[in-house]
């Protein structure tokens, strides 16, 4: 039964991080993706790069167990220690027998996080401290980390500023406010505690079997001194870490700042090769640099440290029954960069606190969570994963995040219980999906049956479904906000109007093209005026337009949305065979709202496989690139509505910008005539039925906000997806039109 309650509370949760974190999140991280975008502008090869490191990984994860004897080989033969953890419990046995309640010194560890490392030490009586900037400060505040890369993204130079001051007891007067002297303040305590620590304990961003080393990236000096000044090396890492050898860490050293950070290349890139001699270091004058591994000081002394230990530890927890699922192996490939978190809307508004598990944040946390910790915790923040695929490009090993969200999303489905409200809405739960599906994702995930009875039945669905009792109701038991207006079903369907006008009023004698306009389900029963216009629009181009009711099915993007994954591919099935003869007569595919042509484009080849699913890809096209290409290759524009010079302010919705057609749309509107300001703003946060749902309403609106202060005093707005239609709508209180309508003949 759908808990009112617990979404609720899931809504307030957002809220109060809204209010809280929001802005120093948004801030940082829309920084650090800015910066992505400009350093990877400027590498030759970027797409070439991101496909060698994901063969490397792909390679390394298919010949994992033989790196591992590599790996153990290479470490035991220069003195240290290998030991594979089966789960959280045994890595963190092992490293509390090594430690014995000694001071530790830690740097930034992502896998250190999952197994409770800090907690396992200090049940022992072992003093742990964080070395990294962030994570100690989240360890004097004793809160989690809210990003994998920046941990305390969240926490204002304000913020951090009292907390010293608080936690150390300072003076008014000697009180730390500036970032310098913030950093300054922090440094010497923490230099302090390398001094004094008998065990360092690191991760490792990569290990290479061939010769045992490890490799360190980091923003800040402190992980290297972790790793050598102690008596004691201790490294903890996943198994998925290791790599062949030394030469497969270049792409990735070319990688993993520019994504991560926006930095070409981070401070400090450490390649050691354990056990490492610990070099001199002069604590007196901490603003001197650290001295090279082996190195010795101005009057000739040795390393003071010449017996150290070196223990790796390689942490499977789950990782391994990961690579042997072929959904969740991606997971593996991932470089904890941070990309995906960075280019999403949703954490750009919330973090890590709201869009993440125990250990991991972001897109990619959904894969992370399911395979080390379940699917219950990674049910709790899987939602807010929309699937837009503005990860996907920012991803340098190329992993498909969205698809492991779905398929997350799909078992945690089929894990939930059914409830009494299930029966009565029986009839929309297909055979193959589970009767626990929460209602909410059912209504959406049927949209197209939803739709076919509510044009149907117009108008009296629309006013029925307006209803105060029936929008409570809606609220309550399938989480449908009250906040926002509903899709008002037509009558008279896109296929209807085509078929009353009497079909296609281009001759075939005298067709530059033949096409068919792909009647989507939003198309084809709410916004029929937009297929009117694309219809008018192609054939003022010349273009032999059909629109045939054998094709007004759905693509299937509804159901994948919510996770129903059987459902989607047996309604993907239905319209690639409404769709392919027409291909197979020579006719193109012209596709209105883009989420559908990504469907065709990228989850088809997954859903379905084969040679037909790539033909339907290769020839499907958004409306606005179809144009563009006519008027490239001769078409007249004489036939279009002109700009005249008249101003538009334009929103490209997030998997037109994925598919790389955003700039095509631009192109037409400047060469009829229009003065085009292109949104600022990636994402509008509306996602389908994202923005329809209770809890996420705020969150939503929030992801937008940026758009209405952007868009705020244009006169006309268009925009290219349904969802962004909708969203700028919401937001600036007027009617947003498709693009395609601004250029239609009269």
């Amino acid at each position: 039964m759908s808990k009112p309650d617990s979404k609720a509370e899931r809504a307030r949760r957002i809220r109060h991080l809204l209010e809280t974190e929001g802005d120093a999140v948004a801030e940082n991280t829309r920084g650090f993706n800015r910066g992505r975008i400009d350093s990877t502008a400027t590498l030759d090869e970027y797409e070439a790069l991101k496909g060698e490191a994901r063969a490397i990984k792909e390679d390394a994860i298919e010949r994992l167990p033989e790196l591992i004897d590599d790996l153990r080989e290479a470490v035991e033969a220069r003195g240290g220690h290998l030991y594979v953890a089966a789960d959280d419990d045994d890595a963190t046995a092992y490293v509390r027998e090594v430690v014995d309640g000694a001071n530790v010194v830690k740097s930034k560890s992502m896998t250190t996080e999952e197994v409770e490392l800090n907690a396992a030490l200090e049940a022992d009586g072992a003093r742990v401290t964080e070395t990294d900037l962030g994570e100690w400060v989240l360890q004097l505040a004793d809160e989690a980390p809210s990003h994998i890369v920046g941990p305390a993204i969240h926490k204002s130079r304000e913020g951090i500023a009292d907390l010293f001051a608080e936690t150390f007891d300072l003076p008014a007067d000697d009180r730390p406010e500036t970032a310098e002297e913030l950093t300054r303040f922090a440094r010497e305590k923490l230099l302090a505690e390398i001094r004094e620590a008998d065990v360092g304990v690191t991760g490792a961003n990569f290990l290479t079997a061939d010769s045992g080393s490890l490799a360190l990236v980091t923003s800040e000096g402190n992980a290297r001194k972790t790793a050598v000044v102690p008596d004691t090396h201790v490294a903890v890492a996943g198994v998925e870490k290791v790599v062949p050898s030394v030469e497969d860490l270049a792409p990735f050293v070319e990688l993993i700042g520019r994504s991560g950070t926006g930095q070409d290349i981070t401070s400090y890139v450490s390649l050691l090769t354990p056990p490492t001699p610990s070099p001199p270091v002069d604590f007196a004058a901490p603003d001197e640099p650290m001295a090279a591994p082996g190195a010795r000081t101005g009057d000739g002394a040795t390393d003071p440290h010449p017996d150290r230990e070196f223990h790796l530890v390689l942490v499977d927890n789950g990782r391994l029954d990961m690579r042997a699922d072929d959904d969740l192996r991606e997971t593996l490939y991932c470089i904890r960069c941070g990309a995906c978190s960075n280019s999403c809307g949703n954490f750009q508004s919330v973090g890590g606190h709201a869009f993440g598990g125990e250990t991991y944040s972001g897109g990619i946390a959904t894969g992370w969570e399911a395979g080390v910790e379940g699917l219950d915790t990674a049910a709790e923040f899987n939602d807010l994963c929309t699937g837009c695929t503005r990860c996907v490009p920012a991803c340098p090993v190329e992993i498909d995040i969205p698809w492991i969200n779905t398929v997350v999303r799909d078992r945690v489905n089929r894990g939930a219980d059914p409830g009494t409200f299930d029966s009565l809405v029986e009839g929309l739960t297909p055979d193959d999906e589970p009767g626990g599906l929460d209602p909410a994702k059912r209504l959406f995930g049927n949209f197209e049956t939803l739709a076919r009875l509510g044009s149907a039945t117009a108008p009296v669905s629309n006013w029925g479904a307006n209803l105060g009792p029936v929008r409570a109701a809606m609220d309550r038991w399938l989480g449908v906000t009250r906040e926002r207006d509903l899709p008002s079903f037509r009558r008279e369907t896109l296929v209807d109007w085509f078929a009353a006008r009497g079909g296609p009023r281009v001759s075939e004698s005298m067709a530059r093209r033949e096409a068919v306009l792909y009647p989507d389900i939003y198309t084809n029963h709410v916004a029929v005026d937009r297929g009117k216009a694309a219809v008018r629009t192609l054939e003022a181009l010349g273009v032999r337009v059909t629109v045939p009711e054998s094709a007004a099915v759905g693509s299937g993007r509804a159901p994948l949305s919510q996770g129903m994954v059987e459902t989607a591919r047996r309604k993907a099935e239905r319209c690639r065979d409404a769709l392919l003869p027409e291909v197979d007569a020579g006719r193109d595919v012209v596709v209105v709202e883009p989420s559908d042509l990504a469907a065709f484009d990228r989850e088809y080849g997954t859903l379905l496989g084969g040679d037909g699913a790539e033909r339907l890809a290769a020839n499907s096209y958004e409306v606005l690139e179809y144009v563009f290409g006519l008027l490239e290759n001769g078409a007249a524009a004489e036939g279009l509505t002109a700009g005249d010079g008249a101003p538009v302010a334009y929103h490209a919705h997030c998997q037109q910008r994925t598919l790389g057609l955003a700039d095509h749309t631009v192109a037409v509107l400047e060469r009829l005539g229009y003065g085009v300001t292109v949104s600022d703003t990636e994402c509008c946060g509306m996602a389908g039925s994202f923005g329809y749902k209770s809890e996420y309403y705020a969150l939503s609106m929030d992801v937008g906000e940026p758009l209405a202060d952007q868009f705020g005093d244009a006169e006309r707005v268009l925009a290219s997806g349904t969802s962004c239609c909708e969203q700028l709508d919401a937001l600036l209180g007027g009617r947003t039109e498709h693009p395609v309508e601004a250029i239609a003949p009269e």
